[in-house]
């Protein structure tokens, strides 16, 4: 698909979603930045260390969680960088933190098939996985990091 073709497929969207792809866009450019920087900086920006949200959850924000999982997972594939699992948790979890909602960024590690370690993070919001839970039960939890809605730490 050529950019113009691209272009022209997002104007023709309704506003409410063409300013939730550019919510999710901004995010994801936001978060990759922090990615570059030495995780002791950004990891008290992520929530409470070694905790976690509940799995409660008001019905009222399903569709708000699915929109944005939508959002997340659709602007990923059109970043001039690289948006994999930890920059997607972490542009979920702001966006999410916008709205008041509460949300677990997990990180875990695990071994690949030639036996290297490898690292995976994924965002939970009460019951619903907003980013990276493809894979995710390969993984042993290694951090998690709840955002809790209003906390001073969090």
């Amino acid at each position: 698909m050529n950019i113009v073709k691209k272009v022209r497929t997002f104007f023709s969207l309704d506003m409410k979603t063409m300013l939730l792809f550019t919510e999710a866009f901004i995010y994801l450019g936001w978060a990759r930045i922090l990615k570059s920087m030495p995780f002791s900086k950004v990891a008290p920006t992520l929530g409470i260390h070694m905790n976690e949200t509940s799995l409660s959850y008001n019905e009222s924000d399903r569709m708000i969680l699915k929109n944005i999982y939508e959002a997340i997972h659709i602007m990923s594939r059109y970043t001039f960088w690289e948006s994999q699992c930890l920059v997607k948790a972490i542009a979920g979890m702001k966006m999410l933190e916008r709205r008041r909602i509460e949300s677990t960024l997990y990180l875990g590690t695990a071994k690949d098939e030639t036996g290297k370690m490898i690292a995976h993070a994924w965002l939970r919001s009460g019951p619903f996985y907003i980013s990276g839970s493809e894979g995710m039960e390969k993984f042993t939890v290694v951090g998690k990091f709840a955002k809790k809605i209003g906390n001073q730490k969090g």
